[in-house]
C-alpha cells in the first residue's frame, strides 16, 4: 500500500547525480515538495515524462516548490542520464538499500527490481496532500500534477 493523503511523508536521504545528501526534511517549513519516483533512467517512458518536466520546469520547481526525482538508479548513471538529457532539478539514487524510499512509500515493484511511477506532493509540514501511482508502462499526466499545485496555493 502506498502513502496517501493525509499522512506523514517518510523522511529520506538520498544522494543526487552530483554526489549531494538531499534530505526531505531540508525543505520542511520552507517548501512544498514533488517526489518523482521512476523505475530506470534512460527508458523511453521515463526518458519522455522527466524531459517534459524539464521542458516545463518553472512550472514544477519555484520558490515554493522543490522537485525531487528518484529511482533505483546510481548516482553514476543518473549524472551520464542528467547530463545526456540535460536534467538540473535533482535526480536522486535510491541504489542502496536497494528501493528502501520507494518502499517506504509503498510504490517499490518487488518482482522487477524497481519503483512504480508514483507522484506525492508534499506541503511544507511534510503531509501529503495527493498522489497518483501508475504502472511502469504508464506515462503520468503533467496537467494533474498542475492541478494538484495550483490547489495547495
Amino acid at each position: 500500500m502506498s502513502i496517501e493523503a493525509g499522512q506523514s511523508a517518510p523522511d529520506f536521504a538520498l544522494t543526487d547525480q552530483h554526489g549531494q545528501t538531499v534530505r526531505l526534511s531540508d525543505f520542511r517549513g520552507r517548501k512544498n515538495t514533488v517526489v518523482v519516483f521512476y523505475p530506470l533512467a534512460f527508458s523511453g517512458v521515463c526518458s519522455g515524462e522527466l524531459c517534459e518536466i524539464r521542458d516545463n520546469i518553472g512550472e514544477f520547481q519555484t520558490d515554493d516548490v522543490q522537485l525531487l526525482s528518484i529511482s533505483v538508479d546510481s548516482m553514476f548513471a543518473h549524472r551520464a542520464w542528467a547530463d545526456q538529457e540535460n536534467l538540473e532539478y535533482p535526480l536522486l539514487s535510491d541504489f542502496w538499500p536497494h528501493g528502501e524510499v520507494a518502499r517506504s512509500y509503498g510504490v517499490f515493484d518487488e518482482d522487477k527490481g524497481v519503483a512504480v511511477r508514483g507522484t506525492f506532493l508534499i506541503d511544507k509540514e511534510g503531509v501529503v496532500r495527493w498522489k497518483v501511482v501508475n504502472p511502469i508502462s504508464e506515462a503520468r499526466d503533467l496537467d494533474s500534477y498542475r492541478k494538484a499545485l495550483a490547489e495547495l496555493s
